[in-house]
C-alpha cells in the first residue's frame, strides 16, 4: 500500500552512528563463545525450537509504563515493568538496559519493528550509558521481578524529529552458559519531536457509545408501559467501572467525536424511569434506575458542547442488509424508519441536535450495495477504512480521509493501523503501554511523511470497546494533548475538508469483500422473519384503539432484529426474533372467538350467538365477524350462506353477536366462524361448529291441529258431563267450592337482562 511509502534518503542520527561505532563490541568474543558452546542468539529468520525458552527469549519482559509517552526537552523517560524467567535455571548477574535508536524512517520500518520478537544483534540498539542499567544479583527460574529505569531524556542521543526504537532487554549467565548473553528483550517505540510545528496533522477519534440489544418487546400493561428487559446485563456496563461508564468519564476529558447507538440511550431512559426484568415466565422490578440515571445526566453534561453523530436506531448492519436482506420487502423501510427515529431519540434524551448524516458499516468495508444501501436511508457520508480502500501505490502518504465516491456521498476512510490499534486484549499493562506507544509512533511517522502537507486524519475503533481499551485510547490521546503533531477536529468537520486529488476514490467490488465478513452476516432467513412480524404488526394494529402503545414497542423490536451487534451470534438473534414474534402472537391471541358447541334450531327462523373475547387492556375496534354456512338449508337473513357483523369490544370483555337465520329443510350444516380486519385479513384463527335444523312442516301442523281438535271436544264433553252432576248435587243440597288445580310451574326461567361478564385482564 502506499500508505506504507517511506521517506528515503534521512540523515544518519548520532545514534546510529553509536551502534556502527558500538557494533564490533556487541558482536565480540563473549557473542562468539556463545555460538560455539550454546544455543545461537535468534535471527531474523530463525526457526524457534518447540522447547523451554532459551537465548534471547528466556526472560520475558513486559513494558508495563513509559513515562512520559511521547517525552520533551528536559523530561527523563522512565521505564517500568516486569522479568519472569521461563528457563529451567537460575540467571545470575542479570542486568537490566535501556536501548534507544535507530530512527525509523516511515511508517513500514515501524510495523517492521513491531514485529520481530528476540534479540537480533546488528538490528537492536545498543544499550545506553551503564550507570542506568539495573542489577538483579539473581532471577530464579519462575519467579518475575519488577525493576524501573529512569533516564535523562537528553542522554539517550535523540535528534531530529522522529520514531525512535526504544527496546528493554536483560543479560545474564546461567551455569549451562557462564557468560554474559541477552536473555530478553521487548521492543516499543519513542516518538520524539523537539520543536513545535506548525503544521500538524489534524486528527478525528471517534467515541462509541454501542451495546447488544438487552430490551424485549414487551410492556406492562400500566399508562408508562414499563419496559421489560431481557436481562440486567446494561446495568453492569453503566455501573462505575462499566464499559459504557468508562466510555463516558475518560471521554469527557478527550477531543473525540461522540458516535452513539440511539437505541443504547433509550434503553438507558426506560430502565431510569423504572424497568422489570424477564425471570422464567414472569418479570421482576429491575433495580438500577439509580445508576442509568447518574449515568445519563453525566452524559447530558459532556456532549452540551461536543459534536454528536446518531447512527441509525439498533445500529443496523447494512452490509447483512445489502446482502442478504435488500431482495425481502420492507427491509429497506425498516432502516429508514431507524434512520428517521434516531435524530428524535438523542435529542429527547440528551437535548443536542445530532448529525444523522453519517452511516458506518462493519469495519468500514465498503462495496457497490453497502453504498446504496447506506444512501437509501438518507446518509450522505459512509464511514470506510483505509484497508478496504487499496490505494494505487503512486502516493507517497497517507492522503486526507474525505473522498468523493459519486453520487454527492462522501467516503470518510479511517486509517487502518490507527483504527486497530486497540482492537486487542488491554487489560494487562505490558499490552496497553505497547499500543500506545506504537498508535503515537504511526501518528508522528504519519505526519513525518509529508511535513508540509497537511492532512486530515480518521480514527474509528471497535465499534464497542472493552474498559480496557477504551483506558488504553485515552492515555494514547493524553499523550498527544497539547501543541504536539496532530491537532484535534470533530468528524463532520473531517468530511468537509477539501479531499486529496491523488487518493483513491474507486469503491471495491461486491467480490472483494472479506469471506469471514460476509459468513458473520444474518442470514436471509432474519430478514423474512422479521418480515412476518411486522405483517402481524400491521394487521393488528388495525383494530387497536390506542395502537401506539403496540407499534412503538414492537416497532423497536423489529430495528433491534436488524442490529450490526447479532454479528458471529446467530442462535442469540434467532432466539430475539423468535421471541418478539412469540409474544405478538400472544397478544394478538387475546382478542378471540369463544369455543361454541353444536346448535339445535326449530323453526323457519332462529338466531345463532357468537361470542367474541377482548383479554386486552385496550378496546379493539374495526373487526368484522364473519359466519359461513355450507348448506342452503341455513341462510342468514334470506341472504345466502354468508354473513357479517361489525364488532367493537370494551378492554376485558367479551360480547355476544347475534346472527338471525333461516331454515327450509331439516338436517345438519356446517358453520365456519371467522374475525376480519376491515381490510378483509383474517384475524386469528377460525371456528367450525355444527346447526343442526329440525323444521315444522304442513303435515305436522295438520296432525298437531286435529290432536288439538279432538282435546277440545274431550273437553267440552267432560264439561258437559260436570255440569250437569253439579245440578244434580245442589239439587240433594251438598254446597261447596270446586276444588282448583295449581297453576303450573314454568319449565325455563326468567331471561336475564344483564350485560355478559368481563373476561380475564392480561397484565401485557
Amino acid at each position: 500500500m502506499a500508505e506504507a511509502a517511506d521517506i528515503q534518503g534521512m540523515r544518519s542520527s548520532p545514534a546510529r552512528r553509536w551502534l556502527r561505532r558500538t557494533a564490533a563490541v556487541v558482536l565480540g568474543a563473549p557473542l562468539l563463545a556463545g555460538l560455539l558452546t550454546a544455543p545461537a542468539a535468534t535471527t531474523a529468520g530463525a526457526t524457534e525450537p518447540a522447547k523451554a525458552p532459551t537465548g534471547s527469549r528466556t526472560v520475558a519482559v513486559s513494558l508495563n509504563t513509559i513515562s512520559p509517552g511521547a517525552p520533551v526537552e528536559g523530561d527523563t523517560l522512565t521505564v517500568s515493568g516486569t522479568l519472569t524467567n521461563k528457563g529451567k535455571e537460575t540467571i545470575s548477574e542479570a542486568e537490566v538496559d535501556l536501548r534507544v535508536g535507530p530512527r525509523l524512517s516511515g511508517r513500514g520500518e515501524v510495523d517492521d519493528a513491531a514485529k520481530r520478537t528476540g534479540y537480533v544483534p546488528g538490528a537492536d540498539p545498543a544499550a545506553i550509558d551503564d550507570k542506568y542499567a539495573v542489577k538483579i544479583p539473581k532471577l530464579r527460574k519462575g519467579v518475575s521481578q519488577n525493576f524501573t529505569i529512569a533516564v535523562p531524556v537528553d542522554k539517550l542521543d535523540l535528534d531530529a524529529s522522529g520514531v525512535y526504537q526504544l527496546g528493554v532487554s536483560v543479560s545474564g549467565r546461567t551455569a549451562a552458559v557462564p557468560y554474559e548473553q541477552v536473555l530478553g528483550i521487548q521492543r516499543s517505540f519513542l516518538p520524539w519531536q523537539p520543536e513545535k510545528s506548525d503544521k500538524r496533522t489534524k486528527l478525528t477519534f471517534l467515541w462509541p457509545l454501542i451495546a447488544s440489544p438487552h430490551v424485549t418487546a414487551e410492556t406492562r400493561s400500566n399508562q408508562q408501559q414499563t419496559p421489560v428487559f431481557a436481562d440486567d446485563a446494561l446495568a453492569d456496563e453503566l455501573a462505575p467501572g462499566g464499559r459504557l461508564q468508562q466510555m463516558v468519564s475518560l471521554g469527557s476529558g478527550l477531543p473525540v467525536t461522540w458516535v452513539v447507538d440511539p437505541d443504547l440511550l433509550a434503553s438507558v431512559a426506560a430502565m431510569a424511569g423504572g424497568y422489570d426484568i424477564k425471570s422464567g415466565d414472569t418479570t421482576v422490578p429491575g433495580k438500577n434506575q439509580g445508576i442509568a440515571k447518574q449515568w445519563l445526566t453525566a452524559l447530558q453534561k459532556v456532549v452540551e458542547d461536543g459534536k454528536v453523530i446518531a447512527l441509525p436506531f439498533a445500529d443496523p448492519d447494512l452490509a447483512s442488509i445489502a446482502h442478504r436482506g435488500k431482495g425481502v420487502s420492507g427491509t429497506l423501510s425498516h432502516l429508514q424508519s431507524a434512520s428517521t427515529v434516531a435524530a428524535t431519540t438523542v435529542e429527547t434524551v440528551l437535548h443536542v441536535k445530532p448529525s444523522t448524516d453519517f452511516a458506518w458499516p462493519v469495519n468500514g468495508v465498503l462495496d457497490p450495495g453497502i453504498v446504496d444501501v447506506a444512501t437509501s436511508a438518507g446518509a450522505h457520508h459512509v464511514i470506510a477504512r483505509s484497508d478496504s480502500f487499496q490505494e494505487t501505490g503512486s502516493l507517497p502518504y497517507t492522503p486526507t480521509a474525505a473522498r468523493p465516491i459519486g453520487g454527492g456521498t462522501t467516503a470518510v476512510v479511517a486509517d487502518a493501523r490507527l483504527s486497530t490499534a486497540f482492537d486487542r486484549d488491554m487489560f494487562r499493562a505490558g499490552a496497553s503501554t505497547l499500543a500506545i506507544q506504537k498508535f503515537l509512533a504511526q501518528t508522528l511517522a504519519l505526519t513525518e511523511q509529508a511535513p508540509d502537507n497537511e492532512r486530515s486524519i480518521v480514527v474509528a475503533p471497535q465499534r464497542m470497546p472493552t474498559a480496557a481499551q477504551a483506558q488504553t485510547m485515552a492515555r494514547a490521546l493524553e499523550a498527544l494533548s497539547g501543541d504536539r503533531w496532530t491537532q484535534p477536529l470533530d468528524l463532520v468537520a473531517a468530511s468537509e475538508v477539501k479531499p486529496d486529488p491523488k487518493a483513491t476514490t474507486k469503491v471495491p467490488r461486491a467480490s472483494a469483500y472479506p469471506k469471514k465478513l460476509r459468513n458473520q452476516e444474518l442470514p436471509t432467513q432474519a430478514f423474512q422473519d422479521i418480515r412476518t412480524t411486522q405483517g402481524s404488526i400491521d394487521s393488528f394494529e388495525t383494530i387497536l384503539t390506542l395502537p401506539e402503545r403496540v407499534v412503538t414497542p414492537f416497532g423497536n423490536a423489529v430495528n433491534r432484529s436488524m442490529s450490526t451487534s447479532w454479528r458471529g451470534r446467530p442462535l442469540e438473534a434467532q432466539s430475539y426474533r423468535d421471541g418478539v414474534l412469540e409474544y405478538l402472537k400472544g397478544l394478538t391471541g387475546e382478542v378471540q372467538l369463544i369455543d361454541k358447541s353444536d346448535v339445535t334450531l326449530s323453526g323457519r327462523s332462529a338466531t345463532i350467538p357468537v361470542t367474541v373475547q377482548n383479554k386486552l387492556v385496550q378496546d379493539v375496534d374495526r373487526l368484522v365477524l364473519r359466519l359461513t354456512s355450507d348448506n342452503i338449508r341455513l341462510k342468514f337473513n334470506d341472504d345466502g350462506t354468508k354473513a357479517e357483523l361489525p364488532v367493537r369490544i370494551a378492554a376485558g370483555h367479551s360480547q355476544s353477536v347475534k346472527f338471525d337465520t333461516a331454515t327450509s329443510a331439516n338436517g345438519r350444516a356446517q358453520v365456519t366462524a371467522q374475525l376480519f380486519t376491515e381490510d378483509g385479513t383474517p384475524y386469528g384463527k377460525e371456528m367450525t361448529f355444527t346447526v343442526k335444523v329440525s323444521e315444522v312442516t304442513p303435515t305436522v301442523l295438520l296432525v298437531i291441529a286435529g290432536g288439538l281438535l279432538l282435546l277440545v271436544l274431550a273437553g267440552v264433553r267432560m264439561y258437559s258431563h260436570r255440569k250437569r252432576t253439579l245440578a244434580s248435587d245442589t239439587a240433594d243440597g251438598d254446597g261447596g267450592e270446586p276444588e282448583q288445580p295449581s297453576d303450573p310451574a314454568p319449565d325455563t326461567g326468567p331471561e336475564s337482562g344483564d350485560p355478559s361478564g368481563t373476561g380475564e385482564k392480561v397484565d401485557r
